[in-house]
């Protein structure tokens, strides 16, 4: 029987030679005649032009491109048609700090404009992605900054009252990583010497005492009329007393202050004045907007993402409500003037930072079109407010929320939950939720699991521990939302990770960071009874102990909004030890577009990847391989008649995330 079984063996593996051998040969023919004939696309050269001018595509920052060439029906030929190297990494070997490459271009007046983590600021041919001009601040890169060196982009202006085609007639603003205001030329890149000093404004005069590299700028500054309006980016935790997080405007021209807004009110005529203790507000800094901003223009007006008011988690130093941290602010752009705030967490304890632009819609309800501001949040929340009063546009309560079990703390004793749209992920997390790729780690994720306190979503932290679900790194972060004015839909990327978070007696803190055992990063909270230690709940595989999906693309009617649809998002194919493609969705960082032909284009997951969805029924239609991660929002455009549609997406990888590192800017479009 064994040698008859050999024989067998034999058999087929000689039968298998010859039919992959034939197969082969198969393969090399239809190649070659593939080759020959050459795609069989259909690329319209009808369809309209368009630019991608802002951050968002525009001021309202709705990542929507009225582009059309790109279709449903050819998205599959898309290919690469250039890629520039900004030279701009680093892996944390000669710097302290590692790059994450979080930037969108900006297409303005025919160049193609991006940041790069070392603060450059690039100009290119969108065509050819050839260099056209570059300036550099020279930051410090060998400062320790809070941040990983990052920059998301930059915003253009037009002087409308200057001399056409004059010396900085147009020009390019760009916040620096070390907190600087620069104004460049946009033709030339040169700085703009009218413009505070030799083209700069050094952002960190008037927000209190900096300590070097912990107060910076990530996000682009955000010109309306004639105002450049810009927030700022801290290292919130290490102390209650920070730099404040006031957003200032500054004359477009001057680079004058014109105006600034306190987001912690320091005096009794500042808004928001009695809803704080005195003592505590005159001490208390951050609450600032990291996150990029957004405008309307035709009603004069910016709105604000405001973050945690320092530091996140422990609030006994800031009792009450924190009015104007964790919301969304109107304010007038020309005067800073208060037109009205919505708070999406009441006294933050979760670095719960409403960390995603606003996106600015158009609401039909009951036959009327109301002007509104859609805002995504951590916590999976989608608020749909009145843009002009602030006012929710659908049902939400207050509910209350666990208490703390921590000396000195003062829970806020509810939070606001919107009933509509519904969230986005679920919002309770039990031991018996625990989730491995064998029962052994998913034993250790559940012991895990019952050691931390977890009463449900905002479940304060505690001296034992707290479970953290949703995430501070769950929800939607700054890629924030995309808008299909047409479809009537919202479309965002979701993370859905769990964390840890505990609190240490002040007199124990030094002892428990020095510990052999000692897991996860530890803060000390200066000015605090408590220092605090975190990290993402993995188990002893570093995998989350979340189950999945980890990550999702989600649809949400503009009106309505319900649900539509929900696709996974990501695959483990470059963070698992086997380039296996398991599609489980990962978590992302980074945001989608809408096209009026009805694409979706996100990378944004931890496979290098950028990927081409259905709009309508969010099925994958396409997927390009990118050099390194994809942790930014691609933009599109396509700049004259007889043209090709560009998408570009920087890849150049999130030091946060353990992406592949890199330094690339990829244009894709269909074939030639």
């Amino acid at each position: 029987m064994r040698t008859l079984l050999k024989v067998e063996r034999g058999t087929i593996v000689h039968f298998a030679k010859w039919v992959g051998a034939i197969l082969a040969l198969i393969a090399i023919v239809v190649l070659v005649v593939s080759a020959l004939a050459g795609p069989d696309v259909n690329v319209c050269m009808e369809g309209p032009v368009a630019s991608w001018p802002a951050y968002g595509g525009d001021p309202y920052g709705t990542r929507y491109s009225p582009l059309t060439q790109i279709s449903r029906e050819n998205v599959e030929h898309l290919e690469v048609a250039w890629t520039h190297r900004t030279g701009d990494v680093s892996d944390g070997s000669i710097y302290p700090r590692r790059s994450s490459f979080e930037a969108t271009p900006i297409l303005f007046d025919g160049t193609l404009y991006v940041s790069t983590p070392f603060s450059r600021v690039i100009a290119l041919d969108p065509e050819t992605g050839k260099e056209r001009w570059t300036y550099d601040p020279k930051i410090d890169l060998y400062q320790r900054y809070s941040e990983s060196l990052v920059s998301r982009g930059v915003e253009a202006w037009e002087d409308l009252e200057g001399r056409a085609g004059a010396h900085c007639q147009r020009r390019i603003f760009f916040a620096t990583l070390d907190a600087r205001l620069l104004a460049l030329d946009a033709a030339r890149g040169e700085p703009c010497q009218g413009f505070g000093v030799g083209g700069e404004v050094d952002l960190k005069v008037g927000v209190g005492e900096v300590e070097p590299g912990e107060y910076e700028v990530t996000s682009p500054p955000v010109a309306v009329g004639d105002v450049v309006v810009v927030g700022s980016a801290q290292g919130d935790n290490r102390r209650v007393e920070v730099e404040k997080g006031d957003v200032r405007g500054f004359d477009a021209r001057s680079g004058a202050l014109r105006w600034a807004f306190q987001t912690v009110p320091r005096t009794p005529e500042s808004p928001g004045w009695e809803e704080w203790e005195p003592g505590s507000a005159r001490r208390t800094g951050a609450a600032n907007a990291w996150a990029p901003l957004a405008a309307d223009p035709e009603r004069g007006l910016v709105f604000i993402p405001t973050g945690s008011a320092a530091p996140d988690f422990y609030g006994g130093e800031r009792p009450g409500g924190n009015i104007f941290a964790n919301s969304v602010v109107a304010l007038r752009a020309s005067t800073g003037e208060l037109v009205w705030h919505f708070q999406v967490v009441h006294h933050d304890l979760w670095d719960y930072d409403v960390a995603s632009q606003p996106a600015l819609i158009t609401v039909r309800q009951d036959g009327e079109e109301i002007p509104a501001v859609a805002q995504a949040t951590k916590m999976g929340h989608i608020f749909i407010l009145h843009r002009e009063t602030g006012q929710p546009l659908f049902p939400l309560e207050e509910r209350p929320v666990p208490v703390s079990t921590v000396s000195g703390e003062q829970v806020w004793p509810t939070q606001p939950f919107p009933l509509m749209p519904a969230p986005l992920q679920p919002e309770l997390m039990t031991p018996d939720s625990a989730w491995g790729l064998t029962p052994w780690d998913r034993g250790k994720c559940r012991e895990k699991m019952e050691q931390l306190r977890y009463d449900g979503i905002f479940t304060p932290p505690s001296l034992e521990g707290t479970l953290e679900y949703p995430s501070m790194i769950g929800g939607a972060n700054w890629g924030s939302l995309a808008v299909d004015p047409e479809r009537r839909l919202l479309i965002l990327n979701v993370s859905r990770f769990a964390s840890w978070v505990r609190l240490i007696p002040r007199d124990e803190y030094d002892a428990a960071r020095r510990a052999s055992d000692a897991e996860g990063s530890f803060t000390a909270q200066a000015g605090t009874p408590y220092g605090m230690n975190r990290d993402p709940l993995v188990s002893p595989w570093n995998i989350p102990c979340t189950p999945p999906p980890w990550g999702t693309l989600v649809a949400l009617h503009l009106d309505t909004g319900e649900r539509v649809w929900e696709v996974r998002l990501g695959t483990l194919r470059d963070i698992a030890p086997l380039p296996l493609a398991i599609k489980y969705g990962t978590p992302s960082l980074g945001g989608p577009i809408v096209t009026a032909s009805g694409l979706v284009f996100i990378a944004a997951a931890m496979d290098d990847y950028l990927r081409a969805f259905d709009v309508e029924t969010g099925e994958e239609l396409w997927k390009g391989r990118l050099p390194a991660g994809g942790q930014a929002t691609p933009m599109t455009y396509r700049i004259r008649p007889d043209g090709r549609q560009y998408v570009v997406i920087a890849a150049g990888g999130h030091a946060g995330l353990g992406t592949k590192l890199g330094d690339y800017l990829v244009a894709f479009a269909l074939p030639d």
